[in-house]
């Protein structure tokens, strides 16, 4: 049950995210169409224009797929594999199938929303031949392996979260910067609709200054609970001339115990 309510919320809230990073990319593609789309980024990719969205989905694909860091409805930690503990044998292969062929269907939505698709990354876009033939193949197959092996990367490198900092992330940073970046996009694409003569630069400057906000924004909703209180209280005492109280951690005062006899048993 736990891990059930904790996937569906999970769909819930980073699906916002994923589908306003989307729509970005429709404003500036002009079209929906996944061949409009790669077509539109023949000569720049969209990562290098539309910086923010590229990165709320790639958060957004990994909470999307349930993987580490976000793998929270399979917590092996607290919910024991979570929704699928009483499959075994084929049942749970076919989860874990499921569970790779999603990761690669939002891989291949990256890689034709933000690297143009099955064009050939510079310089080798420079060969008159390297969009022809076989090589498109390669080169989007290229771009999905790597995506992967971010999944890969992440698993191998970040802890899992908790559940309030995963919520958080998604509700509190992710949506609010995407309406935000939405709308800055927007205002650009009118600019250039009114025949503004720089609007790229104006658009990859934008794009670099939110990007950078996001990623500097990714500390809030892993700080510790309680921390910035804590600081705080320490600076009054400090403001009012009087001693900052030390914790008494490892072991706590008990109602009828005071302090200084705490702290003395902390020492030991």
């Amino acid at each position: 049950l736990l891990g059930g309510v904790r996937s569906t919320a999970q769909v819930i809230s980073y699906e916002v995210a994923m589908g306003l990073s989307f729509a970005t990319v429709f404003l500036y593609a002009g079209s929906m169409s996944t061949s409009q789309i790669v077509t539109a980024q023949d000569r720049v990719w969209y990562i290098f224009l539309l910086l923010p969205s590229f990165v709320t989905y790639l958060i957004s694909m990994v909470g999307e797929t349930n993987r580490a860091p976000f793998d929270l409805p399979e917590a092996e930690g607290e919910l024991v594999a979570g929704f699928h503990t009483e499959y075994s044998s084929l049942k749970f292969a076919m989860f874990m199938l499921a569970e790779y062929v999603n990761m690669t269907t939002v891989s291949a939505l990256a890689a034709t929303m933000f690297l143009g698709g099955w064009h050939a990354p510079w310089p080798l876009n420079m060969w008159l031949a390297a969009n022809t033939g076989w090589w498109p193949l390669i080169w989007f197959t290229a771009k999905v392996w790597g995506f992967l092996f971010i999944y890969f990367w992440l698993r191998a490198s970040l802890p899992r979260l908790r559940y309030d900092q995963f919520m958080a992330l998604g509700w509190k940073l992710l949506i609010p910067v995407s309406l935000i970046w939405i709308m800055i996009a927007a205002v650009i694409r009118s600019m250039r609709n009114q025949g503004y003569p720089y609007w790229t630069p104006v658009l990859v400057i934008s794009s670099l200054v939110v990007a950078t906000a996001l990623v500097l924004s990714l500390r809030k909703p892993f700080s510790v609970p309680g921390a910035r209180a804590l600081a705080r209280q320490r600076r009054k005492h400090r403001e009012a001339g009087l001693e900052i109280p030390e914790p008494a951690f490892p072991t706590p005062p008990l109602p009828t115990q005071p302090v200084a006899a705490s702290k003395e048993n902390a020492r030991a």
